[in-house]
């Protein structure tokens, strides 16, 4: 039997963006093989092979805060995950998305203007952020956040600290959190088919145009097989058609029109999506370092 190590677990999640443990079960089934692998989780899980494989991540946390009809949702980063474990730094990131669901900032800067204080920073939210990085020794900075209020209710669901989803509903409150958990665990880009982006759908038919090409097959049928993988994609990526994630026999809308409960819309955040992260490479670090300090000596 293949050992699994968890590098190799770690490379693969890295390409499919499928669960931790799902990959090790792939990467065991498949004997240690990569490639066979990736095609086990797309079998299983939906996923799409290597969508990730080339996306870089920052560190950070996603925090959130509800109250009544509004809520809100706020990615604040970091340069090492050992930040994301400090209490001063989860602090700061759970008074922002506070102060956003309160006073509605119009963007970040306007964010970081408003009224707050902690270890003894202040007295806005920007010049906490600029203390904590003296204190702290590390560079932190609010990405992005989302607010939802209105007559809809709101749900959020937060995987660990990474992940975090905010949902506008009517309904059923048990129903609009296990969307919300179905969501973070199964990415979905769009509500519906016809909201998926243009750029997507255009990305998506080019690659089918260019396997049926290579297929060989007479134009008519190239045609067909093109608008079949294009129709099987935007159902892959949109909420309402995808298999509920605790009930595959029925879809997401089937499970919300079952519950009585209508979406408005949702936001996914994943920390440091999108986000180039610097890689060190520590063995060269030391090496340049033995070498500075032999010259020196010399």
């Amino acid at each position: 039997m293949a050992t699994i190590t968890a590098s190799m677990v770690a490379e693969l999640r890295a390409k499919t963006d499928a669960p931790m443990m799902e990959c090790k079960k792939a990467l065991t089934e498949a004997e240690g093989d990569m490639a066979k692998a990736e095609e086990l989780l797309r079998v299983k899980l939906g996923t799409k092979a290597g969508k990730a494989a080339s996306r870089v991540t920052a560190e950070g946390v996603v925090t959130s805060f509800v109250n009544g009809s509004t809520g809100a949702m706020v990615e604040v980063n970091c340069e090492t995950d050992f930040v994301t474990k400090n209490d001063s730094f989860l602090a700061l990131a759970q008074a922002a998305a506070r102060l956003v669901a309160e006073h509605n900032p119009a963007d970040v800067a306007a964010l970081g203007a408003l009224a707050y204080s902690q270890d003894s920073f202040g007295p806005t939210l920007e010049e906490v952020r600029k203390g904590l990085i003296g204190k702290i020794g590390e560079n932190m900075s609010f990405r992005r956040f989302k607010r939802i209020s209105g007559a809809s209710k709101v749900a959020t669901y937060l995987h660990g600290t990474r992940i975090g989803v905010l949902v506008e509903y009517d309904g059923e409150e048990v129903a609009a959190k296990d969307v919300a958990m179905h969501v973070a665990a199964m990415k979905p880009v769009a509500l519906t088919s016809a909201d998926v982006p243009a750029d997507l759908i255009d990305k998506e038919r080019s690659v089918a145009t260019a396997k049926a090409a290579e297929s060989g097959k007479p134009a008519d049928i190239a045609a067909k097989m093109i608008e079949g993988s294009v129709q099987k994609y935007l159902k892959e990526v949109s909420l309402y058609n995808q298999a509920f994630v605790k009930n595959d026999k029925q879809t997401v809308e089937q499970m919300l029109k079952a519950a009585n409960t209508s979406l408005k819309g949702f936001t996914l955040y994943v920390v440091g999506e999108g986000i180039e992260k610097r890689v060190d490479d520590f063995a060269a670090e030391v090496a340049a370092q033995v070498a500075a300090a032999q010259n020196a000596a010399a």
